[in-house]
């Protein structure tokens, strides 16, 4: 297969008046169209193809139908079908009506020359692009570090952040067990510093203000551990996994000097191969519940760690896809649900 330049005239006349006539009101395929235009174009994907041989079916528009194939949860024959019979999708793919489409062999084809150039993660890109463009994605608004992409089912916390996420997680676990004795004694600033999730939160950016941070949750979590081994405290808190990964974390990351909390020097700290890297280490998943429930990112399509990474990437794509059509057709955000640490914050 081979590349060659074609000639795009936007959607057939036909083809947009009988699936407006069908979906007067639109459906995701048409608003994606509709909204971003033609996003994917031949040339974005030259480099994956020779210069000679049998011309291959436009490349930007199998990027559409592969991102289009995860929106919708299809299959690779499902997918092939849709593209020759559903009047939504020959609008986005700006097709004729009598346009017969291709066999469903050639998607697989096509991840393949995906993975072989790293090029998966191009389309995600393209789309943010796209949305920036339409004022529909702020640069440098607030948003979560996951909000982008989702590449694995454990997040990889750095810095402030995982130090900031693992006394929270352990708050909130003994909140949902000891929740009595939590409130208690638990000081009120920490349900401002503790309650939602250290990434949703916005982080001092000086490094004098990080530094009084990460030695404020330093003091925090020996208190914590303190409290958990004390006198009052309930026997088994201490067995739960997030206490142990709180202890050590907080022995691998900071040290007494003097009777003040400092964090440790990188020299000081244990090779990469011994330190906890995130307080979910103990093997729980941190993920986008919208991944899970609704793209089925807890199963893996296929086999090998590319293949894998590819089927993340489109899901992360076509997960945009939807966010962008709700923001399109006005479908309010869910309430956030409410911290079992929240939950004890008293009543002022």
């Amino acid at each position: 297969m081979s590349l060659h330049a074609r000639k795009v005239d936007g959607v057939p006349e036909e083809t947009a008046r009988v699936a407006r006539a069908a979906f007067p009101k639109g459906s995701l395929a048409m608003r994606i169209r509709d909204e971003l235009g033609e996003l994917f174009q031949g040339a974005d994907f030259a480099g994956l193809y020779p210069s000679r041989g049998k011309p291959a079916w436009s490349p930007g528009r199998l990027a559409l139908v592969s991102v289009m194939q995860f929106a919708e949860g299809l299959s690779d024959r499902q997918a092939a079908d849709a593209v020759r019979g559903r009047l939504d999708w020959k609008y986005l793919l700006g097709l004729k009506l009598a346009d017969p489409g291709f066999d469903h062999s050639v998607l697989t084809e096509f991840r393949d020359r995906l993975i072989a150039g790293d090029a998966g993660i191009e389309l995600l890109a393209r789309v943010l692009d796209a949305a920036a463009e339409h004022g529909l994605l702020k640069a440098g608004s607030r948003a979560r570090t996951d909000s982008t992409i989702v590449l694995s089912a454990a997040r990889q916390i750095n810095g402030l952040v995982r130090l900031g996420e693992t006394p929270r997680a352990t708050l909130n676990s003994m909140a949902a067990r000891e929740p009595e004795w939590l409130a208690s004694w638990v000081p009120s600033d920490w349900f401002d510093r503790y309650a939602i999730r250290f990434e949703d939160t916005r982080l001092p950016k000086g490094k004098t203000k990080q530094t009084e941070l990460i030695e404020q949750i330093g003091a925090d979590g020996l208190r914590l551990l303190a409290a958990l081994h004390g006198p009052d405290a309930p026997p088994s808190p201490r067995l739960f996994d997030r206490v142990q990964t709180l202890r050590q974390m907080w022995i691998q990351q900071y040290v007494l000097d003097d009777g003040q909390v400092r964090r440790r020097d990188l020299m000081d700290r244990p090779p990469g191969a011994e330190r906890l890297v995130t307080p979910y280490d103990a093997g729980v998943e941190s993920t986008i519940s919208q991944g899970v429930r609704a793209f089925g990112l807890r199963r893996c399509r296929y086999y090998g760690p590319a293949k894998v990474r590819l089927q993340h990437q489109l899901t992360a794509t076509a997960m945009n896809f939807h966010r962008l059509n709700a923001c399109w057709i006005n479908v309010p955000r869910a309430r956030t649900r409410t911290s079992h640490l929240a939950a004890l914050r008293p009543v002022e």
